[in-house]
């Protein structure tokens, strides 16, 4: 475990992981985009849902306490999406303020089935 903690990949895997597992879960009709400005702006992953107006932000955090770069803020401003995610390694899920919402991986996939 220890080597697994301290793989200098370890959070692009985790960013991975939670992608494939996302992509997997969306209904037909759904897309899914990575979106980065000129300026640098990012969000790992948005989401277009069928029947859904503006899309959905998500962010990929391996760590139980996020901390958003000054770029998701950014891309947010942005594209107003209607939610924000951040999946993180957290066992709860707990409001970052400013409507973003952090939770687990299981938590996101929970919230994308039942949202569409």
């Amino acid at each position: 475990m220890e080597n697994l903690l301290g793989y200098s990949r370890l959070g692009a895997s985790w960013e991975g992981f939670v992608i494939e597992n996302i992509i997997a879960c969306l209904p037909e009709g759904a897309r899914a985009l990575f979106y980065r400005s000129a300026a640098g702006a990012e969000i790992d992953l948005l989401i277009e849902l069928p029947g859904h107006s503006k899309p959905w932000a998500v962010e990929i955090k391996r760590g139980h306490s996020p901390k958003l770069e000054r770029g998701f803020h950014h891309a947010r401003e942005d594209l107003e999406p209607e939610r924000c995610l951040v999946v993180c390694g957290t066992d709860t899920s707990f409001s970052m303020g400013n409507g973003i919402e952090a939770m687990s991986l299981h938590e996101a996939l929970r919230l994308l089935k039942s949202s569409c």
